[in-house]
């Protein structure tokens, strides 16, 4: 159990980039969540995976390569699910399949080691450098201006879409937007938080302040919490007991929510 490790660089990287991570992708989880989207952020999740390593085989950013197919996902969700006679659930689906095919397609074609491409899927948060903790900081502060800014906007559309229209909210380009600030936070948290990882992180602390509070204010507030708890506990839990970071801030996201579950206020008003 040696905590020597937290005097180095690597180590207060990876603690602020669980801060700023744990943060912003347990934000955008309330709005998967409250928005029964919840498969939304895996299928986004896969498309980012996808789109680095098509980037990587062409020689290119695997950043902007992610941040295409993720936004090209988005795009694909949204008119796919208002447009077709289903719920949202069959065109999130679709879309999943499709990227998670390309994922394995692309990286049966990387040439040599294929040691980035899991670095991608499992993440690395011991090797976060200054520049891309920065970039965590500035996601987790837009997202935070944006819920603050549009929280009435963003309210009136979670809760009835239909009628944020009918009294002259541009609900479609709201609704889309949500989405959009879903694919970006998953597509900048992917190289140091990794592809099933930030899945986790989006829906499980969310989950969980779902399950202690009416208020979604409160939710978002929870939400961040328990998000940037998940990725301090794991990572101390990591250290003391020399397991996997990323394996361990899953488990705690988990062990989270089980609690939040089993002593939720909605949970007794149900069985009254």
């Amino acid at each position: 159990m040696d905590l020597s490790l937290w005097g180095y660089e690597f180590m207060r990287n990876a603690v602020l980039a669980g801060a700023f991570g744990g943060a912003a992708c347990a934000a955008v989880g309330v709005l998967v969540v409250t928005m029964q989207l919840s498969f939304l952020g895996v299928a986004i999740a896969h498309a980012a995976f996808a789109g680095a390593l098509c980037a990587t085989i062409l020689g290119a950013s695997p950043f902007l390569g992610s941040l295409g197919f993720s936004l090209a996902a988005v795009a694909a969700v949204g008119p796919l699910a208002d447009r077709g006679e289903f719920g949202p659930d069959t065109p999130i689906g679709i879309v999943f399949s499709l990227t998670l095919g390309l994922a394995f397609l692309f990286m049966g074609l990387l040439p040599g080691p294929r040691a980035e491409a899991l670095d991608l899927l499992w993440g690395s948060i011991l090797t976060v450098s200054r520049a891309e903790v920065a970039l965590l900081a500035g996601m987790a502060l837009a997202v935070a201006l944006l819920v603050i800014l549009f929280f009435k906007e963003i309210q009136a559309v979670i809760f009835h879409r239909e009628l944020a229209r009918a009294v002259g909210m541009p609900a479609q380009a709201i609704h889309y937007g949500l989405l959009i600030a879903v694919g970006l936070v998953i597509t900048v948290s992917l190289p140091s938080i990794g592809g099933l990882l930030v899945f986790t992180l989006v829906l499980n602390p969310a989950a969980a302040a779902y399950q202690l509070t009416y208020s979604l204010k409160r939710m978002f507030l929870l939400a961040a919490v328990f998000g940037v708890a998940s990725t301090w506990a794991g990572l101390l839990g990591s250290s003391l007991l020399r397991l996997p970071s990323g394996a361990t801030i899953v488990l705690v996201s988990t062990a989270i929510f089980i609690a939040a579950a089993a002593f939720s206020p909605k949970r007794r008003v149900k069985k009254r």
